[in-house]
């Protein structure tokens, strides 16, 4: 007999419900973890910025065409777009990190 994977959906957990209530946590610890989750993104996606906007002055100071960077980069035209556009969901931070290298640019991190 074969078994299938189980594909039912049992629950959906609203948009701007704390998820971590949803998983049976405490009310007070649900909104410090959530608090918590909510500061690291912004933490995170402040770097992505910080990154992309790297990349963006640099194609701008080369006068490049987002074509010409596409090429230095090795990714598409539209790849070069999200960066300028700030499309922070379509990029990890090390694929960021990756293009400024390719680009002569090496990041370094400081602490604090």
């Amino acid at each position: 007999m074969r078994k299938g994977v189980d594909t039912n959906i049992r629950h959906v957990t609203a948009a701007e419900a704390n998820i971590f209530a949803e998983l049976g946590f405490e009310a007070s610890e649900a909104k410090q973890l959530q608090k918590d989750a909510e500061k690291e993104v912004e933490q995170l996606l402040t770097i992505k910025r910080q990154l992309m906007q790297e990349i963006s002055t640099w194609i701008a100071d080369n006068k490049l065409r987002q074509a010409d960077a596409a090429a230095m980069l090795n990714v598409s035209r539209p790849r070069v777009s999200d960066v300028v556009n700030l499309k922070t969901s379509k990029f990890t931070i090390d694929t960021l990190i990756m293009m400024l290298g390719k680009l002569g640019k090496p990041v370094s991190v400081t602490i604090g």
